[in-house]
């Protein structure tokens, strides 16, 4: 795979901005990043880009390569087509701050939002509870969730349609499903997954599943049982009845 390669990669800010080419030798191993802080180093060491741990567990170097949502250290040239320009964009559903850094604060400001843990009254005199072990578990999955933002970036809801102040998004709901489905947890987020966070704008397509660097299953492990859970109590037909009676 030695050689040289090209990366056409966005620079720009709020304002204004366009695509650059670099030209800059790849070898064995190497991900995208690795090119980008070649390209840093030997060529525009302006070049804005944030990363971290170059090890896929920070969540920081996310980018669209390609046109898709990935983290740059994760993406080995190998996988690419570099007989091609290779193509790097910020993340397009939130506000840039210059060349490859999007300003990701939109998501800790709607994480507030949700309602935090509450725990039932502790089961034995000593302070502790009694907890089956499979229901510890099904809350473990939605705790690899390194906050990339990819799963954001990629929903439409959110890319196209802008609806930021209504719907928190994929990865908040995976933060919901893990408190609403914890075997402690007793608050009622419900009425909340309906009205304020618009759960049911998701037409649970699976793209943000897709993109997860950590194989989530955000679609069907989290998305649906909130969904599950908002239909049981609005919209049971049975329940419905019930009341009228």
């Amino acid at each position: 795979m030695a050689g040289n390669a090209t990366f056409r990669i966005w620079r720009g800010d709020p304002v204004s901005g366009g695509f650059t080419d670099y030209v800059t030798p790849v070898e064995e191993g190497m991900v995208v990043l690795d090119a980008v802080h070649r390209i840093q180093a030997e060529q525009a060491p302006d070049l804005a880009v944030r990363w971290n741990c170059k090890a896929g567990k920070c969540g920081s170097c996310s980018a669209e390569i390609n046109g898709m949502p990935k983290l740059m250290c994760m993406t080995r040239l190998s996988k690419l087509n570099l007989n091609e320009p290779v193509t790097l964009e910020p993340m397009h559903t939130f506000p840039v701050i210059r060349d490859l850094v999007t300003d990701v604060s939109w998501n800790f400001r709607a994480k507030k939002t949700i309602k935090p843990f509450k725990p039932r009254t502790p089961d034995n005199p000593d302070g502790t509870w009694l907890m089956q072990q499979a229901d510890v578990e099904r809350v473990q999955e939605f705790r690899k969730c390194i906050e990339c933002y990819l799963c954001q970036d990629v929903c439409h809801v959110l890319r196209e349609h802008h609806k930021h102040d209504e719907f928190i998004g994929p990865r908040l709901f995976v933060y919901a499903a893990a408190l609403e489905m914890h075997p402690l947890d007793i608050e009622d987020r419900v009425i909340d997954l309906r009205k304020k966070h618009s759960i049911g704008y998701c037409n649970i397509t699976t793209c943000c599943r897709k993109v997860c660097p950590e194989s989530i299953t955000i679609t069907e492990n989290a998305i649906i049982p909130l969904k599950e859970r908002v239909v049981d109590r609005f919209f049971d037909p049975l329940k419905t009845l019930f009341h009228i009676i």
